[in-house]
């Protein structure tokens, strides 16, 4: 019998001890799993933004639109040129220092002025107009394509021409021996994507661009 209460309380000893031992343990804190950084990228690609520009369908719009605009700047001031040639010829009609020859000359020396402020006003605002669609454009495509990118892996995006060389422009030539890009597979021009992007749903009302061949 006291070998039976001796055994029994050896166990419950036992038993204690891991109980204690197990409510000392510092509580183990969960790791969350590690998360694997997304594969980076590692592809490149070109692009042929000269044919992008070419083939924009709302830059070749605003382009054309400009165009009438300078026509029509162009043939008023021509209209006031030949206004103040009309007056020089009257000019040769009066003597030279009488009353009329003096309020004439007047009359020509501030039309010719005005004339030459108004043309380089005119000219100045076209060119900045000019400008800002060129960089609008251009800030497109760079958004295009840093998406185009992001969503393909695409690491860098190398710019080039693709236009043929012309054999006899010398600039051309001297151009083309120069390019930074010797050669890539077309597999990896991106132009047609990008343009795709940027024309959306203006390429069903506009002229199709021409098949881009590859090179």
């Amino acid at each position: 019998m006291n070998r039976q209460l001796a055994f029994i309380a050896l166990a419950t000893i036992a038993a204690f001890g891991q109980v204690a031992a197990h409510a000392q343990a510092p509580a183990q804190t969960a790791v969350a799993p590690a998360v694997r950084p997304a594969t980076p990228a590692s592809h490149s690609a070109v692009i042929d933004v000269g044919y992008i520009f070419k083939n924009h369908a709302r830059f070749k719009q605003a382009m054309d639109k400009m165009k009438d605009e300078v026509l029509q700047a162009e043939n008023g001031l021509k209209a006031e040129r030949d206004r103040i040639n009309g007056l020089m010829e009257q000019l040769k009609g009066f003597n030279v220092g009488t009353p009329e020859f003096k309020k004439l000359e007047a009359e020509v020396a501030k039309a010719q002025g005005d004339f030459s402020v108004n043309a380089q006003l005119q000219k100045k605002d076209f060119m900045d107009r000019e400008a800002k669609v060129y960089l609008q454009v251009y800030n497109e495509i760079e958004r295009a394509v840093s998406q185009f990118a992001r969503d393909n892996g695409i690491a860098v995006v190398h710019r080039f021409d693709g236009d043929p060389v012309d054999a006899t422009d010398r600039n051309r030539i001297l151009g083309s021996i120069t390019k930074p890009i010797v050669y890539y597979d077309p597999q990896i021009d991106i132009t047609p994507d990008i343009l795709k992007m940027l024309n959306g749903a203006a390429v069903a009302a506009a002229p199709a661009a021409q098949p881009r061949p590859l090179r």
